[in-house]
């Protein structure tokens, strides 16, 4: 089962996030980004974090539904490629 992104990814709420999402590490190699609407770059972070987390366990995260505007985004900061977005 996929771990669900919010709708709201914002610096208020992103250090909460990405503990949720470590705790449930198997569900983080597919995370949907269905319901992701508001967001700024701290999103990126926590998918970097959980990415990095992955790949220490010889894993990788894959993510599906990802706005338009996410991959702009990854794209400007140069870390498309590393979330698989390129």
């Amino acid at each position: 089962m996929p771990f669900l992104l919010p709708v709201s990814v914002i610096q208020d709420n992103v250090m909460q996030l990405e503990k949720d999402g470590l705790l449930n590490l198997p569900a983080l190699r597919t995370v949907d980004c269905i319901n992701l609407k508001d967001f700024d770059s701290s999103v990126l972070t926590v998918l970097l974090a959980w990415q990095k987390k992955l790949q220490a366990d010889g894993q990788q995260i894959s993510l599906q539904n990802v706005p338009e505007k996410l991959t702009v985004l990854a794209s400007v900061y140069g870390v498309a490629e590393l979330l698989g977005l390129a």
